[in-house]
């Protein structure tokens, strides 16, 4: 049922003063950037992956990637909130926002694309539901159907400035207040839990990527190529490890550090451990 102050799309979290002074002295959410660059090892992940696709289903790390952040956010909800018109609210919903391309090119179009994670869902269901979306935008070469937000802004793109401009000041408003229309939000990257990026597909490092003032997504996250890297252990032992890159912008206002520094480590935790992926993403992880 919705509350007093809540948005059709979040429900109002209450703030100490301290929290709503520091929101204040800084409104906007790229003025709140933190960033944390990690280099977690995913060995595990990269046999786990192996032995599905050996078996013959078609898995990917980006598939891992988008679960483990699916379940590291339903065991740390305050991940899931963002900040708006200076309050603080957290999503009705837990859901991962990607751009793909139509096809490996220079030229070619880019899609925003949103997917929505149940409570139940496993990195079986996420994996069909990405490449659902993927398959059948890149099946459709010549011609795609576009709704929601990629439709909206072909339309708006090619108009002149002096319409354009204010059509973009009147949306900035009604943002702020969660007004604008649900059809103009259905697959805008900005108006979910967490913005993600495979770059590792590109054979490219993860990257600092800037948030936006605009929508409500208050995280950003991208995964670089993995790279077999010798590592020393604390015995003075040498091994080859598979290590991937991970970069995390978040707004510094939705929880602190150390929330943060735990956060990634259950990421960590999760593609060292890929077999939990298999379970229901709101499902309690405990790491040893």
């Amino acid at each position: 049922m919705k509350r007093k102050g809540d948005r059709k799309d979040g429900k109002r979290v209450p703030i100490s003063g301290l929290m709503q002074c520091c929101i204040d002295l800084k409104p906007g959410r790229m003025e709140n950037e933190v960033y944390i660059n990690q280099k977690m090892n995913v060995t595990p992940l990269v046999q786990y992956i192996k032995e599905k696709n050996d078996s013959g289903e078609h898995y990917t790390f980006f598939h891992a990637f988008a679960a483990a952040i699916g379940k590291t956010i339903y065991n740390r909800p305050r991940l899931n909130q963002f900040i708006c018109n200076r309050h603080l609210y957290a999503h009705n919903d837990v859901t991962l926002a990607f751009v793909a391309k139509m096809s490996l090119d220079d030229r070619s179009e880019e899609i925003m694309l949103i997917i929505d994670i149940k409570p139940e869902d496993t990195i079986t269901t996420i994996k069909e539901q990405i490449s659902d979306k993927v398959s059948n935008l890149r099946q459709k070469k010549e011609k795609v159907d576009k709704k929601g937000s990629n439709s909206a802004i072909d339309v708006l793109g090619h108009l002149p400035n002096i319409i354009r401009v204010p059509i973009f000041g009147v949306m900035k408003f009604l943002d702020k207040r969660g007004w604008i229309p649900s059809s103009l939000v259905a697959d805008n990257i900005y108006y979910s839990s967490m913005i993600i990026s495979n770059l590792g597909s590109i054979h490219c490092g993860a990257i600092y990527h800037n948030l936006a003032n605009f929508g409500t997504s208050s995280s950003l996250a991208t995964m670089g190529e993995i790279v077999p890297t010798k590592v020393v252990n604390a015995d003075g032992t040498e091994e080859i490890r598979q290590i991937c890159e991970f970069g995390i912008t978040l707004d510094e206002r939705i929880a602190d550090g150390f929330y943060f520094a735990k956060s990634a480590q259950m990421i960590e935790y999760l593609l060292m451990h890929p077999h939990l992926l298999e379970e229901s993403a709101s499902n309690k992880v405990t790491m040893a």
